[in-house]
């Protein structure tokens, strides 16, 4: 290409040039060039022909088609995926980590994931059916079998002997797990004080019994903090009876941090979390996850109309409170929403908990008599440059101060309560928070008003 820059139709040329050649060492160099330019290499390989995607599978062989799947979504991996012919789409299964492989089948259409599995291992195959019996945002979604364990009768040397057999095929061996002929979990020891323990100890004497576990039920979010909490590499999963059924790995956390925040960010703009890639979505899908959300703050909004039609009265004797309406109810939707989202996000990350909620309102309710402080002071001024009156300019100078502790104190207490409800806490959206806050917030605006204005009841 001469040194020049190259553009996305030389990147493309470059790709499948390589492929026509079969060069595996041109191939990862084409795509190399794209992860460089910041482009998806999903874009370009699905512009590839059936035809062409087998042979960029075979010249790259299994194992580095399923370390390059394993990076893309699943959503995007199990659609090339599908484009494979069954025996080579087999492979490349076998090749991926389990838990990644898992989470790629689960989004093929199941006749055609039922036709892959068929034509892999039987071990393999089984190994993969057991992880997709488990929802995909659970524990026992997210774990992996390729763990090691070792009887807790073995001396150091001959763990040591056992380790080497297995290590390759291990997602990690900085734990090595210490198991019963039933698969109880008694203890765990490293890798580093096995190997320089003396060779004749005990396993049994040399492992730590007190194990941080996590049931195979238990939501992936709990399975992060678990980990990022106590600074584990690897976080054992166990059903009921205490046996080890897997592992968490510690390069597993981001990808759960990072979907878990994508869904709350989601919920608390009052919409579904999508299930795929946003591209990927087609209108309709996202209309199903926006609509409902919309109906319900809808209705919920409508109330907002009866209570200016009940204060109708008090407008007519003085029109001037109109003004302040957008004013003062917005105000109180962002003090809310700010509550919320610094909330959400901090449970999420495992930072506070329902034992936290007094010195969370009392947290909140300090910052918001500040931020009362300030935006009484310019609502008074604004009022001023209106000129409405000092009497209609305390009145919505008071109503700011109320409505935002009001705001911050609802936004405070919500999230946690809905937590200990078993209720997911995003759903505690801004939407939500602001449209509850316009009604009650024109109640203690026309009330505040009422007395300072000396209207009388209609």
């Amino acid at each position: 290409m001469g040194g020049r820059v190259l553009t996305e139709d030389d990147r493309r040329v470059l790709l499948r040039d390589a492929i026509d050649r079969g060069d595996a060492t041109a191939i990862a160099e084409a795509l190399r060039q794209i992860d460089e330019a910041g482009d998806d290499p999903v874009e370009y390989l699905d512009q590839l022909s059936p035809r062409d995607l087998q042979r960029f599978a075979h010249a790259l062989g299994a194992d580095e088609v399923g370390d390059l799947l394993g990076e893309f979504d699943p959503t995007d991996a199990a659609d090339l995926l599908e484009r494979l012919p069954l025996a080579h789409a087999a492979d490349v299964l076998e090749a991926m980590e389990p838990d990644e492989a898992a989470d790629v089948v689960g989004e093929i259409v199941p006749a055609t994931a039922s036709q892959i599995m068929v034509a892999m291992e039987p071990l393999e195959a089984e190994e993969l059916r057991e992880l997709l019996a488990y929802p995909p945002d659970t524990a026992g979604g997210r774990m992996t079998p390729a763990y090691v364990s070792v009887s807790p009768e073995l001396r150091a040397d001959q763990a040591v002997v056992a380790l080497r057999r297995v290590a390759e095929e291990a997602e990690t061996i900085n734990y090595i797990y210490v198991q019963e002929e039933d698969e109880r979990l008694l203890g765990v020891l490293s890798l580093r004080n096995l190997v320089l323990t003396r060779p004749d100890s005990r396993v049994r004497d040399l492992m730590i019994e007190d194990v941080y576990t996590i049931l195979v039920t238990a939501d992936q979010e709990e399975a992060a903090q678990l980990l990022n909490e106590h600074d584990l590499l690897a976080l054992p999963v166990v059903d009921s009876e205490g046996r080890l059924l897997g592992i968490i790995t510690a390069d597993d956390v981001a990808d759960i941090l990072e979907q878990e925040a994508t869904e709350d960010i989601e919920r608390l703009g009052g919409s579904q979390p999508l299930e795929e890639p946003y591209l990927r979505a087609t209108p309709f899908l996202l209309f199903r996850r926006r609509i409902p959300w919309l109906l319900a703050l809808f209705v919920a909004e409508a109330y907002t109309g009866t209570v200016l039609r009940h204060f109708e009265h008090e407008l007519s004797n003085a029109v001037a409170l109109a003004f302040f309406i957008p004013l003062l109810i917005g105000t109180g939707g962002n003090v809310g929403s700010q509550t919320v989202t610094t909330l959400v996000r901090a449970m999420g990350l495992g930072q506070v908990r329902i034992r936290d909620l007094f010195r969370i309102v009392r947290k909140e309710v300090l910052t918001a008599i500040m931020l009362a402080a300030v935006l009484s002071v310019v609502t008074f001024g604004r009022a001023m440059t209106l000129h409405v009156g000092v009497d209609m300019g305390m009145v919505v100078g008071i109503t700011v101060v109320l409505i935002v502790l009001w705001s911050a104190l609802v936004a405070a207490v919500l999230p946690l309560t809905l937590r200990q409800l078993k209720i997911d806490p995003a759903v505690v959206s801004a939407p939500f928070i602001t449209t509850l806050v316009d009604g009650t917030g024109l109640v203690i605006y026309f009330t505040v008003a009422r007395m300072i204005l000396h209207i009388p009841n209609s």
